[in-house]
C-alpha cells in the first residue's frame, strides 16, 4: 500500500531521515528524503541493473498507489546505488523506504508505504541535527606515487593502441566518529555545490556535477562532463581558464569520447536525439567542466533503470572503448572503486527518475561494535576522484585535477 498526501510545507528535508545512515536525494532544497526499509533489494555480478530493472516492474505492477500530489518524485518511489564493475564485492541496492517525505515547485509531501503482511503505519517525524563532527584522513592505496605509475601505466596501454581512453583514480582513506550525523555532511555538500545532486543512498554520501540520465514523461535527458580545469582567483582568470579549456586538443577529444558513448548508447532507445554540436563551460564552486546536454525522445517505453543499463560506464568515467578502458583499470588500479563513479538516483512506479553519477562522494563502512554507547568507537570512509587519461596526457597535471576534484568531499568532511 502506497499513499501519497500533501503536508505543510517543509523547508528542510533532512531532519526527516536518517542521521548515521541517510537516505536523500536533492537539488537546491528540491528533492526527496527516505526514512526505513519497506523493502530492500541487493544484488551483484554483470547482470545486477537488469536484474533490479526486472524486480522493480514486477514490483510497480504490483503496488496499490494512492497519490493525490502527482509531482515528479511522489507515489511509489526507490533509491538506489549501484556498484562501478560488475565485480565489484559491494552489492549495487534499490531502497524502497518506508515514508519519504519531499519537496518540488513550492509544494510538500509525505508518502508512507507499507507490504501487505507488515503492522500498521509507522511513528515517524524529523529529529535535530546530532553534534559537529570530523573525518581522519589519509593516503589509502594509490598515492600521488603511486597515481603517477598509474598514470603512465594507462599513457602506455594508449600508446600500444588498446584504448584511447582510460579513466583512472585514486583514493583516500580514514574513520569518522561512529556516532556521526552524516546528514551534516550532505547539508555541507548541498549548501555549499546547490547545483549538483546531493544524495546518500546505503552509506555512500556525495554531490555529483553529472547527471547520468533523467526520464520524465517519455523524454530522456543526459548531461555529459569531461575536461576540467579548477577556478581562478578573479574574473580575468577564470576567463582565461575556460578560453585555454575550450580550445584544449586533449581536452576536447576527452570530451568527445565521452558524448560519443552516451549518444551511442542511447540511440537504440530513442526516435529523436540530440546533442551540441560544441561544448559549454560549467561554471561550478571550485571548479570549470566541458560540459554538453544530450535530449531525445524514448521510442520504446523504456524505463530510467533500463536507460541506467545501457549507459553506464560512460566514456566520463572508464573509458573509450568501454571494455578495453575497464579491462585496464581492473590491471592498473588496486582498489575495488565500489559505488563510486557508479549510477546513484531514484526511480518511480512509471519508470521515470533521475540517476547521477556518484563523483565528489565518500563512501562510509558499518561501525565498530559497541558504537554509539563508546565514544573512540569509528566508521571507516574512503573517498575517489579521477581523471581521463588520453594521449598527451601529463601525470602531475592528472594529479592536480584530482586534488581540485577531492576538495569538495575533502572539505565537507572536516
Amino acid at each position: 500500500m502506497v499513499e501519497t498526501r500533501e503536508i505543510d510545507a517543509v523547508e528542510d528535508l533532512l531532519p526527516w531521515t536518517d542521521a548515521r545512515n541517510p537516505l536523500i536525494w536533492q537539488r537546491r532544497g528540491d528533492g526527496m528524503a527516505g526514512w526505513g526499509e519497506a523493502l530492500a533489494i541487493r544484488v551483484d555480478g554483470r547482470s545486477r541493473i537488469a536484474t533490479l530493472a526486472d524486480a522493480w516492474r514486477e514490483i510497480a505492477a504490483a503496488a496499490e498507489v494512492h497519490d493525490e500530489v502527482r509531482l515528479h518524485g511522489t507515489g511509489l518511489i526507490a533509491f538506489g546505488a549501484f556498484a562501478f564493475d560488475d565485480s565489484s564485492a559491494l552489492p549495487s541496492t534499490l531502497i524502497v523506504p518506508s515514508v519519504i517525505v519531499g519537496r518540488r515547485r513550492g509544494r510538500s509531501w509525505i508518502t508512507r508505504i507499507r507490504r501487505a503482511e507488515a503492522p500498521g503505519d509507522v511513528a515517524f517525524g524529523p529529529t535535530e541535527y546530532g553534534a559537529h563532527w570530523s573525518a581522519t584522513l589519509g593516503p589509502g592505496r594509490m598515492d600521488p606515487a603511486a597515481h603517477g605509475d598509474a598514470v603512465r601505466a594507462a599513457l602506455a596501454a594508449i600508446e600500444r593502441g588498446e584504448a584511447q581512453k582510460i579513466v583512472i583514480a585514486r583514493d583516500i582513506a580514514g574513520t569518522v566518529p561512529a556516532h556521526a550525523d552524516l546528514r551534516r555532511l550532505v547539508r555541507a555538500l548541498a549548501t555549499g555545490y546547490p547545483d549538483t545532486w546531493a544524495f546518500a543512498v546505503d552509506g555512500i554520501v556525495g554531490a555529483s556535477p553529472e547527471t547520468l540520465v533523467t526520464v520524465h514523461g517519455g523524454e530522456v535527458t543526459a548531461r555529459v562532463l569531461a575536461g576540467t580545469r579548477p577556478r581562478g582567483a578573479d574574473a580575468d582568470e577564470d576567463t582565461a581558464i575556460t578560453s585555454e579549456l575550450a580550445t584544449n586538443q586533449k581536452d576536447i577529444d576527452e570530451h568527445e569520447y565521452a558524448v560519443r558513448s552516451v549518444v551511442d548508447a542511447l540511440r537504440p532507445h530513442t526516435s529523436a536525439l540530440a546533442a551540441a554540436e560544441q561544448p559549454f563551460t560549467l561554471k561550478l564552486p571550485n571548479l570549470w567542466h566541458l560540459a554538453t546536454d544530450v535530449e531525445g525522445t524514448l521510442s520504446n517505453g523504456s524505463s530510467a533503470l533500463d536507460m541506467v543499463r545501457a549507459l553506464h560506464p560512460t566514456a566520463a568515467v572508464a573509458g573509450t572503448p568501454r571494455d578495453a578502458a575497464m579491462a585496464a583499470i581492473r590491471r592498473i588500479e588496486p582498489f575495488d572503486r565500489g559505488r563510486y563513479a557508479g549510477p546513484v538516483g531514484w526511480i518511480d512506479a512509471e519508470g521515470d527518475g533521475e540517476w547521477a553519477i556518484a563523483l565528489r562522494c565518500a563512501q562510509f563502512g558499518p561501525a565498530d561494535a559497541g558504537a554509539p554507547t563508546d565514544p573512540s568507537a569509528t566508521r571507516s570512509v574512503t573517498a575517489h576522484a579521477g581523471g581521463g587519461i588520453v594521449a598527451g596526457s601529463l601525470p602531475e597535471a592528472e594529479l592536480l585535477e584530482t586534488r581540485v576534484k577531492f576538495r569538495p568531499i575533502v572539505d565537507s568532511l572536516n
